[in-house]
């Protein structure tokens, strides 16, 4: 699914009202019906409905889905906050279609600001994704209002006050419970710095253009099943292990062999057919009786890797996981980058030697796949102010070393050398323990062995790994959930994405 800006959307409009045809006010009246259509799924008749309106289109969408929710028998009230005697042109329709009995009021000044109930539901419809300045004097003082009201807030489109598609506010912006966005996602929805402007979110089909959509270019996506399951290879009857790729996993320290039994296990059960793990000398019982199903390449160090086996025959290499920053190991991790030259996969304390040598950037082959959280990440890349600037830098990571970079966390962020970022549907807060992001270098170093090109390794490999996620909270809860849980409901990620493709998820963290 595309992740188009604010200026995208708004000629998204306009060409579908141009080569439907459809009038303008038309729009509007589907965009309202399909919020209420959503709307009344999640909230029932049985508390009073109040919706704040500015008087742009947005506001027309609030007096159309007031109209709309009076006749589906919400007991509607229709506050206007007005500073001048202008208005859009279909909110002044709109208006005049108030039905009699459903009180309007005007709010044109502080002492006007209605004392808001606690047990209300109240939908935000002050402004929409055309907002292009901080939100001050009497909209401040209605939106402050609102937030400190108690009451349930849902926004129509996106939170009054919230930018887009750009960084900060500058002002006051609403904090809503849920926003109910109009045919794409918002930028803004997937930035943790605006997780209180957004709350659960979801998007609703207004019958934009699909050839607008689809001809429209965009650098941004945001992955959907629909995109993932033909992604998918089968596996030829007359198939053997060999075909299926040999992996080799450099992994573990003393102290730290439960990343190389995490990500070991991960890349055997995304189905790897040979894998190799090396591991220093006190790790050897231990991956023999963990993981029997691997290879164990003992290295001479008793207690961390500092010695490279000799030509390794393998389709690819993932390093990383609690490897420690020795500087043998880094010596290790220097000559591997020299004489290897495939894609590799790169994380945890590989990513760490790098930040600690940095002209081992260099030397990463090209299309390898970096999978940092954001400490990691800023140690190799640099410091950001926003999450807007650490896209920006992302980005810039992946097309100046020709990289792919996996920053982990919710709505993990995948960025291409092409300029592409694509943006995880899947994953919870749950998944936020040690050693799930062994799991998931385990995932792709198996993929991109098994021949899958480095985009697609990850970016399916981050969507197996959070829809596995997923299904191990839907049945332990996210308190519950560990690591080792994802790797044995890997298999049920497979075969929902396997099967027939279901439902794009409607609500999204």
């Amino acid at each position: 699914m595309k992740i188009f800006s604010s200026a995208q959307i708004r000629a998204a409009d306009a060409y579908t009202i141009r080569s439907e045809p459809i009038p303008s006010i038309d729009l509007m009246e589907r965009a309202s019906l399909a919020f209420v259509k959503s709307f009344v799924q999640h909230y029932m008749t049985d508390k009073a409905v109040w919706i704040f309106c500015g008087t742009g289109n947005n506001g027309g969408d609030g007096l159309a889905i007031g109209r709309i929710l009076t006749e589906k028998k919400y007991d509607v009230k229709i506050f206007v906050v007005s500073v001048s005697d202008k208005s859009s042109a279909d909110f002044a329709i709109n208006e005049k279609r108030i039905p009699e009995g459903v009180e309007k009021s005007t709010i044109g000044s502080s002492h006007e600001i209605p004392q808001i109930p606690e047990n209300i539901l109240l939908i935000d419809a002050i402004f929409g994704s055309g907002l292009d300045r901080p939100v001050t004097g009497l909209f401040a003082e209605v939106i402050e209002t609102i937030n400190q009201s108690g009451a349930i807030v849902v926004s129509v489109d996106i939170a009054s006050g919230l930018f887009a598609d750009r960084p900060g506010s500058g002002g006051v912006v609403i904090e809503p419970q849920l926003t109910i966005s109009f045919q794409l996602p918002k930028m803004a929805f997937l930035l943790p710095e605006n997780r209180l402007w957004v709350g659960e979110w979801e998007v609703v089909d207004i019958g934009l253009s699909p050839e607008f959509i689809d001809q429209t270019e965009c650098a941004d996506f945001f992955l959907q099943p629909a995109d993932m399951q033909p992604m998918l290879k089968t596996r030829d009857k007359f198939a053997h292990k060999g075909n299926f790729g040999r992996a080799l996993l450099f992994t573990g320290s003393a102290g730290k062999m439960g990343a190389a039994i995490l990500s070991s296990r991960a890349c055997l059960r995304t189905g790897t057919g040979l894998l190799t793990v090396h591991v220093p000398r006190c790790g050897y019982e231990i991956m023999q009786i963990a993981v029997p199903e691997a290879m164990v390449s003992i290295d001479e160090g008793d207690r961390f890797i500092s010695w490279l086996p000799e030509k390794p025959d393998c389709d690819v290499i993932g390093i990383g996981p609690g490897i420690d920053t020795h500087e043998e190991t880094a010596r290790l991790m220097e000559e591997l980058l020299n004489q290897y030259h495939r894609p590799v996969v790169i994380d945890a304390d590989g990513l760490n030697i790098i930040s600690q040598h940095k002209h081992l950037r260099d030397k990463i082959p090209p299309q390898s796949i970096l999978t940092p959280h954001p400490k990691e990440f800023e140690r190799i890349a640099g410091t950001w102010d926003n999450d807007y600037q650490r896209l920006d830098l992302q980005r810039e990571f992946s097309q100046q070393y020709n990289v792919y970079i996996v920053f982990k966390g919710a709505h993990t962020t995948i960025s291409t050398p092409d300029g592409r970022t694509f943006f995880n549907s899947t994953g919870n807060p749950g998944m936020a323990t040690a050693g799930s992001g062994d799991v998931l270098t385990g995932i792709i170093t198996s993929l991109l062995g098994q021949g899958y090109i480095a985009e697609v390794a990850a970016t399916l490999g981050v969507y197996l790994h959070g829809l596995a996620g997923d299904l191990v909270a839907a049945e332990k809860g996210e308190e519950a959930l560990i690591s080792g849980d994802i790797i044995e409901f890997l298999s049920a990620a497979f075969r929902q994405l396997r099967s027939k493709c279901p439902e794009k998820p409607e609500l999204y963290t």
